[in-house]
């Protein structure tokens, strides 16, 4: 194990890893300690425990000391953008960012909003997400990275070391096995061991050595245990296994018991009362009662202190951080700082770079086209985008889910409004139809256009909100809003239809084949430059290289594990499940997450995990393995046979001997290359001893012959070769 094991208190059996101060974590660490020295252990609580929501400017507070001229800590969501403050950068959602397949994209996201975390005065962002879509109705899918643990893995740790470039605190969330929105307080993630350390965990230990500052445990239980007061996870894992030197908070209000959320392994308790609206907390003057008494050690107590002050003092917050100048309950109050500076250009850039091209039939890019029909509500701009709070609602494109994870939009630009600013210097004629059940009129619409293109979306979102009907999770995988009519009414009419899908994640397409249908695109949810870095794709602006982060499958039936709709589940007096009537969630797919089920049960998805068109041809030639010890190294050389420059993917899989017993490939590589027409490049690739181990009460090299598979998706492979350790 990486950390140390230290001494339990006397009459208790729970482990207990003391900050190790490893690596460069050393200095602050010494230094945090050096200044808890100073404080009473009255001051020690009021660094653990939040000042209670609405009680100050952010999401979450914790007090000043001044007597260590600390200024308190400001806490706020969230991955797409500030929550609750003006004058910021709405970006595309996380998925977006996991879909361009770019690891300097998803870096550039992470510094800036980094960037504009720091200028609004914020010590720690809540961001980034990153449990998987393990299911495809899953409701905050969209703040996620996907459904591979590889590919979460390198988003999430880019965004990482992007956000604390900038000297803010970064927070990986949620720790761990909350994949659903319903009973998400009150069920638990049943998960065994090899799979929580191959699928679940990469993500998380990525972020670790990331360097992240904090990591947010989630609401559920874990086989049993509550997450923030489980020491398996949070003192034998993520301590002992993975040396975290950083801090953990509680999801808000997720702290359900104060002496075993403090010994369980929590370091702070977000947002620091009991529930919302309460005036007590499980900590403050109770966690200073428990350690005068003893029955809360001061060696954990000063642990917890410890890592909250490291990660302030290794963020460099301790030297000219901008004071907090919004309010996140009255907006009277702030300064209205402007913190957007040219970041639009970015979510325009990611947007269009996220953009997937599913099906193209000749159609895209737009061109020698007169009159363009634009159809669905999805292609409008909303009158008001912050209708709804939190987005908890559907009114024109859907450009963000629903829940904490949303900002509010200074402006938005929807597919119409982008389509119609390129189109009209072109001398294009383009016409529309909003109402999605006035099909009669879209369909006359249509058959006036050379092309049609329908917008049609789905959405979701946190659980605390229900949308027509869907309680943070989506209650199935059709389109909204009439959507699935609108399309085969459009495409029997127009001889050449494009359907654009804003969607959190995979959708059901039982108008796929429709002959009329020439294009497919999958835009996700790509924040405020929507419509235009949709635009730049149609018209050609961007060659499209977004790749799915997830598969769609035909049929619903067709995936290996789905939300479970638990609802009205008895609780304690501390809201906590009871174990008799408590809901077990059991991850019994195990490794067969995504597109690994698929593989391994035999099952032709519609579109693979990785799959994305573009407008020009990629050939794969020359792959090279050369392999010294438990590791290889892999070239492969690509070119771009087409005639315009664009964009190519290569992705990179791994299927490993019988040993390992995985009846499937695994993605451990991937490079997004420009080149030119008729370029050529080699990409080369290091396979890790990691990479070629497995799972088994620790981690073990498979002994055997491994097979190397390149190609454009998971399920179009070009080159392939094998290297035996």
């Amino acid at each position: 194990m990486a950390g140390k094991l230290g001494a339990a208190p006397v009459g208790e059996v729970y482990p207990f890893f003391p900050v190790t101060g490893s690596g460069d974590w050393g200095f602050p660490v010494s230094k945090a300690k050096e200044l808890i020295k100073e404080l009473s252990v009255d001051e020690k609580v009021a660094i653990v425990t939040g000042i209670g929501w609405a009680n100050g400017p952010c999401v979450g507070n914790i007090h000043p000391v001044p007597k260590i001229q600390f200024p308190g800590l400001c806490l706020q969501d969230g991955p797409a953008g500030i929550r609750f403050a003006d004058n910021v950068t709405v970006f595309g959602a996380s998925i977006n960012v996991a879909a361009t397949f770019d690891k300097d994209l998803m870096e550039q996201h992470g510094q800036l909003l980094g960037k504009e975390f720091r200028q609004k005065g914020v010590n720690i962002a809540l961001a980034p997400a990153m449990n998987l879509a393990r299911t495809p109705e899953g409701g905050r899918n969209w703040e996620g990275q996907g459904a591979d643990p590889y590919l979460a893995a390198i988003s999430a740790s880019l965004q990482i070391k992007g956000i604390q470039s900038q000297g803010v605190i970064a927070t990986a969330k949620h720790f761990i096995g909350n994949e659903q929105e319903h009973a998400r307080e009150k069920s638990s993630s049943d998960i065994d061991d090899r799979t929580l350390h191959e699928i679940y965990l990469p993500p998380f230990e990525a972020s670790i050595k990331a360097g992240v500052g904090a990591i947010m445990c989630a609401y559920n239980l874990v086989n049993g245990t509550y997450a923030c007061e489980n020491p398996h996870l949070l003192h034998t894992v993520l301590r002992g296994e993975l040396d975290f030197n950083g801090f953990v908070m509680t999801d808000w209000w997720a702290g359900m018991s104060g002496r075993e959320t403090a010994l369980g392994g929590s370091d702070m308790m977000m947002a620091g009362e009991t529930v919302w609206g309460a005036k007590e907390s499980y900590w403050g003057p109770n966690l200073v009662r428990m350690v005068n008494d003893g029955s809360v050690p001061m060696s954990r107590l000063d642990d917890m202190v410890t890592r909250i002050l490291a990660a302030w003092l290794k963020m460099g917050q301790d030297k000219d951080f901008p004071p907090t100048n919004f309010d996140s309950f009255d907006p009277s109050k702030g300064s209205h700082v402007d913190v957007r500076g040219d970041h639009a250009e970015h979510v325009r850039k990611v947007g269009a770079a996220s953009t997937v091209l599913l099906k193209n039939q000749g159609v895209l890019p737009l061109n020698k086209v007169k009159t363009v029909a634009v159809l669905g509500s999805d292609a409008r701009t909303p009158e008001d985008p912050n209708k709804f709070a939190d987005r908890g609602g559907v009114d024109g494109t859907v450009a963000l889910g629903w829940g904490s994870g949303t900002a509010n939009f200074t402006y938005l630009v929807g597919p119409y409004d982008g389509i119609l600013s390129q189109a009209t210097p072109q001398g294009i004629n383009v016409t529309h139809s909003f109402d999605d059940w006035d099909v009669t009129k879209a369909v006359e619409t249509a058959k006036q256009a050379d092309v049609a293109i329908v917008c049609v979306a789905a959405d979701s979102g946190e659980g605390y909100i229900t949308v027509e009907g869907n309680a943070g999770d989506r209650n199935n995988l059709t389109l909204w809003n009439n959507g699935d009519a609108l399309v085969q009414a459009v495409a029997d009419a127009n001889p050449n239809t494009i359907v654009v899908i804003h969607s959190p994640g995979a959708i059901t397409m039982p108008w796929i084949q429709h002959p009329n249908i020439k294009a497919v695109v999958m835009a996700l949810m790509p924040g405020q430059e929507s419509g235009n870095s949709l635009a730049d794709v149609l018209f050609g602006k961007t060659n499209p290289s977004g790749r799915l982060p997830f598969t769609i499958n035909t049929a619903p039936e067709e995936y290996g594990a789905h939300v479970q709709y638990h609802t009205n589940v008895p609780v304690d007096t501390r809201n906590r499940c009871i174990p008799e009537t408590c809901p077990h969630i059991a991850y019994s797919e195990g490794l067969l997450a995504d597109y690994r089920y698929n593989e391994a049960k035999s099952i032709e998805p519609l579109f693979g995990f990785g799959h994305g068109l573009s407008y020009t041809s990629f050939k794969y030639s020359g792959l090279a393995i050369s392999s010294t010890g438990p590791s290889a190294r892999v070239s492969v050389t690509v070119t771009n046979t087409g005639t315009v420059p664009g964009h190519e993917v290569i992705q990179l899989y791994l299927r490993s001997p019988p040993v390992a017993q995985k009846p499937f490939k695994e993605l451990k590589g991937f490079s997004r290359v420009f080149l030119e027409a008729g370029q050529s490049t080699t990409v080369d690739f290091d396979l890790s001893e990691r990479d070629c181990s497995f799972w088994s009460d620790g981690w073990k090299v498979a002994q055997g012959t491994f097979e190397v598979l390149i190609g454009a998706s998971s399920r179009d492979m070009r080159v392939n070769g094998t290297f035996v350790i």
